[in-house]
């Protein structure tokens, strides 16, 4: 399968082309994160469904990357800027459904997600003293349950 990207990596004195070397000539150092940005025109194949193409895909790559580089790093995959606006849209509803509880005293529960996912949720809301964040139910039906103090 051949498509046309954009690719964009970053992470600190890192050279794109050392992971194109072979092993015994690698001289790719221990990185904490390396974030790589592509940019499609039809972008929807490669994300999938609620982002689970684009999570799998991720996973596969660092797997590969860390077997052929013998490093271990955390790798970032995002496709135009998806998982960026789904953060910013995962903390705006955590902002927005808990000022709704504050006011109604009544607990919302979100709607199954990722343990990733969840983890915005609650980092976003930790630092709200009128409300508590707890998470419910098991995978892959997890979700976060909002709730007044």
């Amino acid at each position: 399968m051949t498509i046309e990207a954009a690719i964009d990596i970053k992470t600190a004195d890192f050279k794109p082309e050392d992971l194109l070397k072979e092993e015994s000539d690698a001289t790719v150092k221990q990185y904490d994160i390396v974030e790589l940005n592509i940019k499609i025109e039809d972008p929807q194949f490669l994300i999938g469904e609620r982002g689970q193409t684009l999570n799998e895909t991720q996973r596969i790559l660092k797997m590969i990357l860390n077997k052929k580089t013998g490093k271990i790093f955390h790798l970032n995959l995002d496709i135009n800027d998806y998982k960026k606006k789904k953060n910013e849209y995962l903390k705006d509803l955590a902002r927005s459904l808990a000022d709704e509880v504050a006011l109604s005293k009544e607990p919302k529960t979100l709607s199954p997600m990722s343990s990733y996912e969840r983890r915005i949720i609650h980092a976003e809301l930790s630092n709200r003293p009128d409300i508590k964040t707890e998470s419910e139910g098991e995978e892959p039906y997890r979700k976060v349950v909002i709730k007044p103090k």
